[in-house]
């Protein structure tokens, strides 16, 4: 009997794969680590055989033969993916320690009063957004803060198109829920819905990258991508690169230009394209400064929850809510949006109803 394993890592450029000679086994066994996945067919196979047929040392033999086979070969699989994981995170961490070095001068003198460097890109087809920033915070605490599922839905609740989140942990995937919606309250039946895939990439004692993916978004759009990645920094300090993206279609571009056309006539992003005669700047519009302002609102929220972070369970919630209503503030130009007892009696309440599966 022939056995086929094959593992995929989907981390930069390495990519393992380890096939054995083709089968028609009908069963197979997955085996996630992170974001590798170890698919074993004929070992699902060699038990369901053995649980049809309980009689026969020739079968018994052939079974356990088979399944230490099998075994060998996931062994090899999981050190496989385990040495790919190793050999990435350094190489992930070094791009990122060089970008750091690289934005040395941007990130001490800039528009946002704070170590920060935010650009966009939009292509016919994806708009993206990307920030690189050094937070106050050891990096210890940064990974252990952002390693939970449950503790991204605190931060994506404070986005304010954010009107639901809830991490479900299952058999073989982590997803968060993930209901978008307006700037006012909403039932959650008629609010769009993102089925977000959680990953953790790498976690090493100086790097981390968490991926969260939808294949599907809300007025046509898709491939939704959240990617957060750090390296630690001397001083208890930590470099953070986030990259908010998705993808569009026909369908989505109208509805894009139709917002843009209509309530969001006149918003911009954070972008200088020109300055005024009296030398006051012209900020990006259109498109990417949509892409632009709610990369801000999704950094300004993993900010926010460090902060939190530091306090007794019972205070966090709502001195994330203060904080990050704070932070936007402080670009009333681009992310002011209603006042602060709007917003803290409608997150409130969104936060309450996050709580139970709905």
């Amino acid at each position: 009997m022939r056995h086929s394993i094959a593992v995929s890592q989907a981390m930069g450029s390495c990519q393992t794969v380890f096939v054995g000679a083709q089968t028609r086994l009908p069963s197979q066994a997955i085996l996630r680590l992170g974001p590798h996945e170890i698919r074993m067919n004929s070992f699902a196979w060699a038990l369901s055989k053995h649980e049809n047929h309980h009689d026969g040392e020739a079968m018994h033999e052939r079974f356990w033969s088979r399944s230490l086979a099998c075994l060998r070969c996931l062994l090899l699989a999981v050190a496989a993916a385990m040495a790919c994981a190793a050999w990435a995170a350094p190489e992930a961490a070094a791009t990122l320690r060089e970008k750091y070095a690289s934005l040395g001068e941007q990130l001490q003198k800039n528009q946002f009063s704070r170590p920060l460097v935010l650009d966009s890109v939009e292509t016919p087809e994806r708009l993206t957004g990307d920030i690189y920033a050094i937070v106050e915070f050891p990096f210890g605490a940064v990974r252990a803060g952002l390693s939970s599922p449950d503790h991204w839905c605190d931060v994506m609740i404070l986005h304010i198109n954010t009107k639901y989140c809830h991490a479900v942990v299952g058999p073989s995937a982590t997803t968060l829920r993930v209901n978008i919606g307006k700037k006012t309250p909403e039932d959650l039946a008629h609010v769009a819905r993102i089925v977000f895939n959680y990953d953790i990439g790498a976690s090493t004692p100086d790097y981390f990258d968490i991926v969260l993916g939808a294949k599907d978004g809300p007025l046509g759009t898709s491939d939704y991508r959240i990617r957060l990645e750090a390296v630690a920094l001397p001083n208890a300090k930590t470099f953070l690169h986030l990259t908010y993206s998705y993808s569009v279609s026909l369908i989505s571009k109208v509805a894009m230009q139709t917002y843009l056309g209509t309530i969001g006539r006149g918003k911009v992003g954070f972008t200088v394209v020109g300055r005024q005669a009296n030398g006051q700047p012209i900020y990006i519009e259109g498109v990417r400064g949509l892409v632009e302002r709610n990369t801000m609102r999704y950094y300004l929220a993993i900010n926010s929850f460090l902060e939190a972070d530091r306090l007794a369970p019972a205070a966090q919630l709502e001195k994330r809510l203060q904080s990050w209503f704070t932070a936007v503030e402080r670009y009333p130009r681009q992310l002011h949006e209603m006042d602060r007892t709007a917003y803290l009696g409608m997150k409130r309440a969104e936060n309450l109803r996050q709580q139970t599966l709905q």
